[in-house]
């Protein structure tokens, strides 16, 4: 009998064995139930004994001679395991984002490989009292110190760590198995989990809500209790208190029996978020971070699998916390671009959770002062719920912003970072033993180039992005390959101040302990916090006044709270603004918006200076303002003109190769393979490239990319499974790689 299609199962579903499947014949009767992620049994090995495995691919081909495939024998019924859900849940991401179903599985099976469990052992006493008795004489007649010590240390507390019986009482191991054998003793063996955080008592003082929080506190409970599952986007001002809410809405889920996990952009928001979150919930709640060890990891996935923890907060990878019962997910600063996982695939953790929540019955709660202009134009359509907070938690205002326009400085000779307003504000906060964060907007060299006298950016004419500059004198557009050469002189006003624009931390720092020498100085950047803690570290000391400066880059604005930060100097708005991306203008207003949101956050009035050379640009006007309606309708005017999502989606396709002209050769064909499809299904497309990457070289390894807008999101997931067959089954791609990035959130 032949059959028609094949399952890939997974008999062992450990993270080292998600390469090694084997293929079993599906039967007609069982097609239907046998799917992507069904719990199956099958006949193994010589004796074809009967073992459980997973459906992880289904295939038309056979991958080898069909008459030794051997047929699954069940589809396990009602098997509503966390497995099964994971699998099926990697496979629909396959589909949505591109990759490999490997590719896939890496990511949502937690346990990425075999870690050592580690045990607490402990003997037992568990002879009666009376034998006790009668061995203890025994023991003293035939001269058994070692058996004697080791039973008087029982007789007096009827239980012993194994580690001290044989270390500090010096109890040979063989001794220790003879009493057992004997009956005279047990063993009992406890597995520790390795925590990375120290509990605290729960805290009994009850969150006092405003009107506002209260609202969609009870709205959100109303209809969880009433089995509405839904989306829910709750954009609050910087200092609203949107963690107050989160808990509350979390406790209504946890009272129905249901388990919560918590995203959290960065490492860095990790500290004061879990302290929060420590002190409401204590125990029941635990995190997940790239930074802990394998065991730790290990143990955390394990104890929320066994119902052990009621909330996991953690990064992206957390969304793939294996709970038995999760009933809600929350996405804190849901606009983040750390959200988008940068391998493949290259998913992006909202539309993911999105699919987990309607998988679990389960809600989905994003937050953010600033939203993705994706999320609130959903909202805004209806598409999903809108809540809003306006008011600043403990009444506090407002902070007042100051824009410093960075061409008037220069033309009063002041050729400084720090504007006049600037210099002087910190000193009188010194003055007043208040602290100051100064943000620098992005990390390291910006490859922009601008004007510092008139204000100028160089840009491409098609894209409508700020090109790049380039060591051998070009100035270069990654999106569809312009170029042109570095002018001697601004073409707008002639002056001689035209430049590539950048700085970095660690020059910030310097430059502030020159102008401050009396000022202690805290820098938190990727160099300061690369060692395990370092986050936690820098942020507690400047929590603690141990500091009164803090430099950074945006991990020091995001989601901190600090009562005595009363001034914020960002000390080039223009860093992010021209970073050669068109979600540029998005992140400078996110950025500025979470920046100003630090200052005044308590009882004592908060300033912030906003230093440009482009102060009348509207990001920087609307987040100066603090409004974002006005951002979100002019920037959505320009993502319609030039077709950018999310008015378009947009598909990136990079083609790598260890050589050049392999590469270059294999975008044109792709280009040309796109062309020709499309004008078969007479489909409408905007193509733009093939051009080189933005970092057109890596690691020896070239690279090219081809972008591509159209409104149909499905009509880019057809190009990317055509592409996908074309590149596997041509002959003429050997040495290349392709991946696929749909809404890309950075450039190549």
């Amino acid at each position: 009998m032949s059959y028609q299609t094949y399952a890939d199962i997974i008999i062992d579903i450990s993270h080292e064995n998600l390469d090694k499947t084997y293929q079993y014949a599906i039967s007609a009767e069982l097609e239907e139930k046998a799917v992507i992620g069904a719990l199956v049994i099958v006949p193994f090995g010589k004796g074809n004994r009967r073992i459980q495995g997973y459906i992880v691919d289904i295939s038309t081909e056979s991958k080898i001679d069909e008459s030794l495939i051997k047929p699954i024998s069940e589809v396990v019924k009602d098997s509503q395991v966390i497995e099964s859900h994971l699998i099926y849940l990697a496979y629909w991401m396959k589909e949505m984002f591109g990759g490999t179903m490997n590719d896939s599985l890496k990511t949502v099976i937690p346990v990425k490989k075999v870690v050592k469990i580690k045990e607490q052992r402990s003997i037992q006493l568990a002879a009666t009292p009376e034998q006790a008795e009668q061995l203890f004489f025994e023991y003293q007649r035939k001269n058994s110190k070692a058996k004697l010590r080791l039973l008087e240390a029982l007789r007096k507390n009827n239980i012993l760590d194994y580690s001290e019986a044989v270390g500090k009482l010096n109890i040979p191991r063989n001794t220790l198995l003879s009493m057992e054998n004997q009956g005279v003793t047990k063993t009992v063996s406890k597995q520790l989990y390795r925590n990375p955080i120290q509990y605290k008592d729960k805290s009994d003082q009850n969150m006092l809500l405003n009107d506002e929080q209260q609202y969609i506190v009870d709205d959100f409970h109303n209809e969880y209790s009433a089995g509405k599952r839904g989306t829910y986007l709750i954009h609050g001002i910087t200092g609203s208190g949107k963690t107050i809410v989160y808990m509350e809405i979390i406790d209504s889920v946890i009272a129905q029996g249901k388990q919560v996990i918590v995203l959290i952009p960065e490492i860095a928001l990790t500290w004061q978020t879990v302290q929060q979150f420590l002190s409401h919930f204590g125990d029941r709640i635990s995190i997940m971070n790239s930074k802990m060890s394998q065991g730790e990891r290990y143990d955390q996935s394990i104890r929320a699998e066994n119902g052990e923890i009621d909330i996991m907060i953690g990064p992206r990878s957390a969304l793939f916390t294996p709970f038995q019962k999760l009933g809600l997910i929350i996405i804190d600063e849901e606009h983040e671009g750390s959200y988008k996982s940068e391998t493949a695939p290259k998913y992006h953790a909202v539309p993911v959770a999105e699919q987990r929540a309607l998988l679990t019955n389960s809600s989905l709660v994003l937050g953010s002062a600033t939203p993705s202009l994706e999320s609130y134009q959903r909202a805004k359509q209806g598409e999903i719920k809108l809540y809003h907070l306006t008011k600043r938690a403990k009444e506090a205002k407002p902070p007042k912003v100051f824009i410093v326009d960075l061409r008037e400085e220069l033309r009063n000779k002041n050729k400084s970072i720090f504007s006049r307003k600037l210099k002087e504000l910190i000193s009188e906060r010194l003055g007043k033993k208040e602290q100051i964060m100064l943000f620098l907007n992005r990390r390291g060299y910006a490859g922009f180039v601008s004007c510092r006298s008139c204000g100028h950016v160089m840009k491409c004419p098609h894209c409508d992005i700020s090109l790049t500059s380039h060591n051998d004198g070009k100035l270069i557009c990654h999106y569809c390959g312009y170029e042109e050469a570095m002018p001697g002189n601004c073409p707008e006003c002639s002056s001689k101040y035209i430049a590539a624009f950048g700085t970095g931390t660690q020059k910030v720092e310097e430059l502030v302990h020159r102008e401050f020498p009396e000022a202690r100085v805290l820098r938190m950047d990727m160099d300061t916090t690369k060692n395990k803690g370092g986050h936690d570290t820098i942020l507690k000391a400047f929590s603690e006044h141990k500091a009164d400066i803090l430099v950074g880059t945006q991990m020091i604005v995001k989601g901190h709270d600090f009562p005595k930060v009363t001034l914020v100097g960002i000390i080039a708005a223009d860093l992010s603004l021209y970073t050669g991306d068109f979600r540029a203008g998005e992140r400078t207003f996110q950025l500025l918006c979470q920046a100003s949101g630090r200052a005044g956050r308590d009882i004592l009035p908060g300033e912030v200076v906003i230093q440009t050379y482009h102060p009348e640009h509207y990001s920087i006007i609307t987040a100066a303002e603090g409004n974002y309606d006005s951002f979100f309708e002019q920037e959505m005017m320009y993502r319609g003109m030039m077709q950018y999502p999310p008015v378009s989606h947009m598909l990136l396709i990079l083609i790598t190769s260890k050589e050049e002209e392999l590469a270059g050769k294999a975008a044109v064909q792709l280009a040309e393979a796109i062309r020709l499809y499309m004008g078969q299904k007479a489909i409408l497309l905007e193509m733009i490239g093939p051009a080189p990457a933005a970092i057109s070289k890596v690691n020896d390894t070239f690279r090219r990319v081809i972008y591509m807008k159209q409104r149909e999101y499905t009509i880019l997931m057809d190009i990317k499974n055509y592409l996908e067959g074309y590149f596997t089954y041509s002959q003429q791609f050997a040495g290349c790689n392709l991946l696929f990035d749909f809404d890309p959130m950075t450039g190549y």
